[in-house]
């Protein structure tokens, strides 16, 4: 398969939210993006072609899943995370955050809490909070450039009203791949209390550096009866905008309060597109996505060596897994309104700050490499100019 990651594609025009939002969002059209989480590589061959093949048909009416589509998931999930998921675990959901709404809505009450470990993806907080939920934090420690769970103030924040915790697994923004010891305490943790993990695995098959995913349900028999697991190949195969999300629900009771609220709603049926798209990926993509993860590593060993030659004040802490990546930018001695101007206004960049993850997230900045090495070493060579003069400027206030 013909891999041309460096091909550089114009998204300009064609809806993209990260090209055609930067005005809305950012109050510039003239920005390099590198903020929202899809990647400017283009969509693997076979899934563009299988997508063709069905627009050949001029009928695109209601649509009936076949068996070969859920068959593409389980076989993809016991070869690629040694996950052996049976048939009727499975459902189509509209989407990981809509998943996590949906599962919100029907585990829990209006007022009732939902746990999330902070700095994480931002919909996390927000899902459960417009959804009337109170959001209970339990905050990540930063050990050593790496995150751990703090499994102590968890059991402290634990009371009746607890009734969910969500987990990014692999962790966004860091990209933190959870070991099955972490895993297995959380399970335990929450099994005793009888709160329902919801497991965003939506960045699983993006691990690197030859590190394995472990999905949670594997990890131990309370981790399997007591969770939700969410995913999608829209991350790894750049297919974001067509929806082909699923769960994975090894508990009977779960299963059946979860997907029948699904099917009353109708949110349990795929798209047409849908449907191609993920037999596409899941049957004939696993070398593209090898030949995108080698890229990737060598993106990120690039911004490594970039940054620690040519900006020290910014600390890169290296994914564990997909194509973010967490800037510690606290040497640079700016408040969140300082840096967010240094990055947009200065350097001319999009990225996300990392107030919006939460706490711990105070002084980050996420940075989307899942671009051509052009792009990513023109948008390192704005932040070493703009650097250059802010330190310029800094000296020279201190002369005065």
């Amino acid at each position: 398969m013909t891999c041309n990651f460096d091909k550089i594609i114009d998204r300009h025009g064609t809806n993209a939210l990260k090209t055609d939002a930067l005005a809305e969002r950012y109050s510039d059209a003239d920005l390099l993006p590198l903020w929202v989480a899809d990647m400017d590589f283009a969509t693997p061959e076979p899934i563009v072609s299988a997508l063709k093949k069905r627009l050949e048909h001029p009928i695109f009416g209601y649509t009936q899943t076949p068996e070969s589509y859920f068959e593409s998931i389980i076989n993809w999930l016991k070869i690629r995370q040694n996950f052996n998921v049976k048939r009727k675990w499975l459902s189509y959901i509209p989407g990981v955050v809509k998943g996590i709404g949906m599962a919100v809505n029907v585990f829990s009450e209006i007022g009732d809490k939902v746990i999330i470990q902070p700095p994480v993806y931002n919909p996390f907080q927000n899902v459960p909070e417009r959804n009337r939920r109170q959001v209970v934090h339990n905050p990540l420690k930063l050990v050593d450039n790496q995150y751990v769970m703090d499994f102590e103030n968890l059991e402290k924040i634990i009371d009746k009203k607890c009734k969910i915790l969500i987990i990014s697994n692999p962790h966004n923004p860091k990209g933190e791949v959870w070991d099955k010891k972490t895993l297995q305490t959380l399970a335990e943790i929450c099994f005793k209390h009888k709160i329902l993990v919801v497991s965003d695995e939506i960045h699983a098959d993006l691990t690197l550096w030859g590190r394995n995913h472990t999905p949670f349900a594997t990890v131990s028999e309370d981790a399997a009866q007591n969770s939700i697991t969410l995913g999608a190949p829209s991350k790894s195969f750049n297919i974001a905008g067509i929806v082909s999300s699923y769960s994975v629900v090894p508990n009977d009771k779960i299963r059946e309060k979860f997907y029948n609220y699904l099917i009353a709603n109708e949110f349990d049926e795929p798209t047409i597109f849908a449907l191609v798209a993920t037999e596409a990926a899941y049957n004939l993509c696993g070398g593209w996505l090898d030949e995108l993860k080698k890229y990737l590593e060598s993106n990120i060993l690039f911004v490594e060596n970039f940054i620690k030659k040519n900006i020290p004040q910014i600390k890169v802490l290296r994914p564990d897994s997909s194509f973010l990546v967490w800037l510690d930018c606290r040497n640079l001695n700016f408040n969140h309104a300082e840096l967010v101007d240094f990055f947009v206004k200065k350097c001319k960049l999009a990225l996300n700050d990392g107030e919006m993850y939460g706490i711990g997230g105070e002084g980050f900045m996420r940075i989307n490499i899942g671009c051509p090495k052009a792009v990513l070493e023109k948008a390192l060579l704005q932040i070493k100019l703009c650097q250059k003069i802010n330190l310029k400027n800094q000296f020279e206030n201190l002369k005065i």
